[in-house]
């Protein structure tokens, strides 16, 4: 071998004795240099754009970033922050790594906000977090399922910040959380690992306004979005009048918000709710409102009362039918059984009552329209009567006083 050659093999060698060292010592922590000096920080310590500059690396090594290895600059990839003292720092690029999360955001209600100058709308950040994130799973983490509604309502539940940016809806962070739905999350029942969150229903990198014919919570939407829960009401929902007008894509008939509402739904099984869902009804079917009010059911439910027939009591809730379908509720086939579901003594000539007979249309009986017409004129009459009677009386009392006061001076002219 020659000098050269020697050479060369001892270069190798030391080579690849450099290249294993790191291998068989501590592996190097890519974070070290700026961990060093952000857990030596003060917790009062803040950056030019305000934010609290103090990292604990114990802490850190617990977050998702932390535990793989994830480097400061993978995200903090800006040019102010390779230089010391640091510059202007521009915020975290969730996009290095995360490149299809953060293409999905940009067409997202929050993605588009931003791009438009709201400077208040949601970023990754503010859902994730930034030093702490954590995965779903993990009860710590902002997207946890039992932190979800706090981290949404950070900003849907803060009047300042609903104020500022503009934000629709209002508070629906405290409607929600008094709403069946965040009742059940808080509760120590099995549908607690269930019931819906905000992301169940908006989606999260998907979340778009309902106004977006693509997004979850829009009109066409709502009734699939709601159905991925209650499936057995969706097919229901979907057999009945109601929904064969949507599938005939007829968009003012009613879908579930419209009777349950968004952020507000109750237990439908509360008298309370019972009662008001029938105004919801009657926004549509008008005519039927009036005939109903006129009846016991009508006046004694506008009292508050529930446990008088409602408009689901008939005619069902998610299940409503034509009256000509057999099996409408109130169709001739059933609803003698309809009926005998509160008097069970109802037969067939019970069941000839007119629930929403028109008293002022001669279609709903002649005996009806002459009664009522009979009843409004006795009541006319009766009131321009005694209307007349009483001011008779009251000029003739005029009258006697007025004679009553002249009386004593004429008979002191006498004297």
């Amino acid at each position: 071998m020659t000098i050269r050659g020697i050479a060369l093999a001892l270069m190798l060698v030391f080579s690849a004795l450099s290249m294993a060292k790191p291998a068989e010592g501590k592996a190097v922590d890519p974070n070290e240099k700026c961990l060093g000096c952000h857990a030596e920080a003060e917790p009062t310590d803040k950056s030019a754009a305000g934010k609290p500059v103090k990292i604990d690396p114990e802490q850190f090594a617990k977050t998702m970033h932390g535990a793989g290895k994830a480097a400061c600059i993978e995200c903090h990839a800006d040019e102010g922050v390779r230089r010391y003292p640091h510059k202007s720092v521009k915020p975290a690029q969730c996009s290095s790594c995360h490149e299809k999360a953060v293409k999905e955001y940009a067409t997202t209600i929050h993605g588009k906000a931003r791009a438009g100058g709201n400077g208040v709308a949601a970023t990754c950040s503010n859902c994730h977090g930034t030093h702490d994130i954590k995965p779903i799973a993990d009860d710590d983490s902002l997207m946890s399922r039992g932190r979800i509604e706090a981290t949404c309502g950070a900003c849907h539940g803060n009047e300042d910040l609903l104020k500022r940016g503009k934000i629709p809806g209002g508070n629906v962070s405290a409607k929600y959380h008094d709403s069946v739905h965040g009742k059940l999350l808080r509760g120590d029942s099995k549908a607690k690992d269930k019931v819906p969150v905000c992301t169940d229903c908006h989606g999260s990198h998907d979340m778009r306004p309902k106004s977006d014919p693509a997004s979850s919570i829009s009109r066409a939407n709502i009734p699939e979005t709601c159905g991925t829960c209650h499936g057995k009401v969706k097919k229901a929902w979907s057999a009945s009048e109601h929904g064969k007008m949507r599938a005939a894509k007829v968009m003012t008939a009613p879908g579930c918000t419209d009777c349950h509402g968004a952020h507000t739904i109750t237990e439908p099984k509360l008298p309370k709710w019972q009662v008001d869902v029938i105004k919801e009804c009657g926004g549509c079917h008008v005519e039927q409102m009036k005939t109903y009010r006129d009846t016991y059911h009508g006046q004694v439910t506008d009292l508050g009362f529930a446990r008088i027939a409602t408009c689901s009591s008939c005619h069902g809730a998610h299940e409503v039918l034509p009256k000509s379908n057999p099996m409408s509720r109130v169709s001739e086939q059933r609803i003698l059984a309809t009926c005998q579901a509160c008097h069970p003594k109802a037969n067939a000539n019970f069941v000839q009552f007119q629930p929403h007979a028109n008293k002022h249309s001669k279609e709903s009986g002649l005996i009806l329209y002459y009664t009522t017409k009979f009843m409004q004129i006795l009541l006319a009459g009766v009131f321009a009567f005694f209307g007349l009677h009483t001011i008779l009386w009251l000029y003739r009392s005029l009258a006697e006083m007025k004679a009553k006061r002249a009386r004593p001076a004429n008979e002191a002219e006498k004297h």
